[in-house]
């Protein structure tokens, strides 16, 4: 579980990606133009407009597409917009007019008049960003049902202006009245083609490889943030374009604090030290953490509580059984819920200083959906399907001893219903951890 804050250090990496933007592997056109068919099959004959993410004006931080529109459209230029009404279907990409003054900063964009655009973008017609009021009131104005079936994104200013302006013309009193489309473009992403297991794939081996790095180089004496920097560098190396989110290397004290990001504490001798870091690949999130002795060697207790977040984890795996195993219950009491199964293992072996079982240490769910976001739109509980990509990331956080411990990796559920572990190559238990530490 992530809280995605800004983090100083990857505004250098955030300007050197942005370059590389144009760069991403996309998918086929195909595979998008699928997507938008699927979602115009929930909108109950409806309307849908999406839009695309601004583009921050003479800012420093790197452009990264809306997840929806991007998984729509794999467009990755800013102040787009898309429209796909349901019957009959059509599909509609608009793009603004060039801002030639801008783009002396920001690199060169498409517009509706660029010759090929129709072909590059992979959308059956393409306008002017001007033409969408005029386009959405002429076909609400054939089918004013319409005006009562328009979805779009309900936390979007120009969805809103868009709804009140298309209002006024159509000779409405006040804004037009709105539903969620995120809510269908959710049921649509939860399963995942094979272009995007392959792209989390990558993702996961790029994100693999920084922590080989991180095993390779920890030592006493170096910060947090040094490390953090370490495992920056290892993923721009291997292809990725950001990190998934604010990386969190938390050592001693700071283990035991789940969304600790600040990295600003000298590592020690003794420590356990909690690394939380992973990338994306062409806009697919990989989301892994591996726990590691500072000094490559764990101490006893270190190693008794490893071992039970370890067993909790592999429960879990062992547990599962696709179309009937649920993720994220956080009652604890549906046998068919892998936290259930987890909790139960952590609350059984193993105790406090004061002799009272574990279970109140692990203070999270078991997982969460992965995708292009870290943290993919999902109801919980999520009843687990072919298709779908989720991290078991148990973990147990004790103040009182400094010691914290989570172990978190990635899984798709292939059509077989079996589960397949994306970092399966990583080290994993505590021979393996502290042989790759060894390994220096």
């Amino acid at each position: 579980m992530k809280l995605l804050r800004r983090f100083p250090l990857l505004i250098l990496l955030a300007l050197v990606a942005a370059s590389a933007l144009s760069a991403l592997e996309k998918q086929p056109a195909a595979s998008y133009h699928a997507r938008r068919v699927a979602l115009a099959a929930k909108l109950n004959g409806g309307v849908a407009v999406l839009f695309a993410a601004k583009e921050p004006v003479l800012d420093f931080m790197a452009y990264r597409q809306d997840s929806d529109f991007y998984y729509l459209t794999g467009w990755t230029e800013p102040g787009a917009a898309l429209l796909v009404a349901a019957d009959p279907y059509r599909e509609i990409l608009f793009l603004p007019t060039r801002n030639l003054r801008l783009e002396q900063y920001t690199g060169a964009k498409l517009e509706a008049a660029t010759p090929g655009v129709t072909a590059k973008t992979g959308v059956d017609a393409v306008m002017p960003m001007s033409a969408l009021p005029t386009v959405l009131n002429e076909i609400m104005a054939k089918d004013r049902k319409l005006i009562r079936n328009l979805w779009t994104q309900p936390t979007s200013p120009d969805a809103t202006a868009l709804a009140s302006f298309n209002a006024t013309t159509l000779g409405m009193d006040s804004a037009l009245s709105t539903r969620d489309v995120t809510t269908h473009v959710a049921e649509v992403r939860v399963v995942k083609d094979p272009g995007e297991m392959a792209l989390m794939r990558k993702a996961a081996d790029a994100s693999m490889k920084a922590q080989l790095v991180m095993m390779a180089t920890m030592k006493p004496g170096m910060t947090e943030l040094s490390m953090a920097a370490r495992m920056g560098v290892a993923w721009a190396d291997g292809g990725c374009e950001r990190p998934s989110y604010a990386p969190i290397v938390g050592s001693g004290p700071n283990s035991t604090t789940l969304h600790y990001s600040e990295n600003s504490r000298t590592i020690q001798d003794g420590d356990l030290v909690v690394v939380d870091a992973a990338c994306e690949y062409s806009m697919y999130a990989a989301d892994i953490t591996r726990t590691v002795p500072a000094n490559g060697h764990f101490t006893d207790r270190q190693r008794e509580i490893y071992n039970i977040v370890l067993g909790a984890q592999q429960a879990a795996f062992d547990a599962f059984v696709a179309g009937k195993s649920t993720l994220n219950d956080f009652s604890h009491q549906d046998p068919n819920s892998l936290d259930t199964v987890a909790y139960n293992y952590i609350n059984t072996h193993g105790k406090d200083l004061h002799g009272q079982p574990l279970g109140k240490y692990w203070l999270h769910g078991l997982g969460h959906m992965i995708g292009i976001d870290v943290h993919d739109p999902s109801p919980y509980p999520a009843l687990l399907k072919p298709g779908m990509a989720f991290t078991i990331e148990p973990g147990i956080y004790i103040p009182e001893e400094k010691i914290g411990v989570r172990i978190e990796c990635d899984f798709l559920v292939g059509e077989d219903g079996k589960l397949v572990d994306l970092d399966a190559a990583l080290p994993h238990t505590i021979e393996e951890v502290e042989a790759a530490m060894r390994a220096k």
